[in-house]
């Protein structure tokens, strides 16, 4: 039976994939209020790449696939409230079956870094007159993960994927194998028995572009998931 629920959405210029873990520093009105009530709640929402072609309100929304992301630690920045820090870790994707817009509408000429942007928002918010909330909600519905294993095989041939790729990019410059393995020590990615999550990890260390890690999110086997990191680690790949 399919699972759906009702989340906040936080269009972000990022991919969050399952067990990653996500900094954030929160700053718009709009954000706080959704923070205060995840912390209100079980403390989840869904983090979703930006879809800019997907106007909601006047602000941008976000795209149909993302990633369930839970808080785990919330802290005042500033004394006068400001700013919130809050650290997140992935969990369970989802799919987007139905967008609930925000109460308010993107004002004109609007700065979320000043003062009279955080009013203009509170003074929109106080007109709605309603119990709506500021931010984007949506109904969604679970997406199941992908219980695969990865071969230690198909693991060290992505892993010379991306080392090819990192030397072809890094032209004229030579990079020497030995500066390689050290970054991939240092992102936790030397490895004996491979998992979705290692896999998932050198993506984001291959991307060069968010877009690039939404069509990995979306991949719903191991195998559909190592054909399009082969796509992404591809030298002659179009978007290089």
């Amino acid at each position: 039976m399919t699972q759906t629920k009702i989340i906040p959405i936080f269009p972000l210029d990022l991919v969050l994939f399952p067990r990653q873990e996500l900094p954030l520093r929160i700053f718009e009105p709009r954000y706080k209020q959704l923070v205060d009530d995840c912390m209100l709640g079980d403390g989840q929402f869904g983090v979703c790449l930006v879809d800019s072609s997907n106007q909601i309100q006047g602000w941008n929304g976000p795209k149909s696939l993302g990633t369930i992301a839970k808080i785990t630690k919330c802290e005042d920045v500033e004394i006068d409230g400001m700013q919130l820090h809050i650290q997140t870790l992935g969990r369970s994707k989802f799919k987007i079956k139905k967008i609930i817009p925000p109460s308010v509408k993107l004002p004109e000429n609007y700065d979320p870094h000043s003062i009279e942007g955080h009013q203009a928002i509170s003074d929109l918010d106080e007109k709605s007159h309603n119990n709506e909330k500021m931010y984007i909600r949506a109904e969604v519905e679970l997406i199941p993960e992908i219980d695969d294993n990865i071969s230690l095989n198909q693991w060290e041939h992505l892993v010379e994927m991306w080392k090819k790729k990192t030397v072809k990019q890094a032209l004229p410059q030579v990079v020497e194998p030995h500066t390689l393995d050290h970054v991939l020590e240092q992102y936790y990615l030397t490895t004996d028995t491979p998992t979705i999550d290692y896999v998932y990890s050198l993506a984001a260390l291959g991307a060069q572009d968010p877009n690039d890690l939404q069509p990995i999110l979306e991949a719903n086997t191991m195998e559909e998931l190592i054909e399009r990191i082969e796509e992404l680690l591809t030298i002659n790949n179009p978007k290089l």
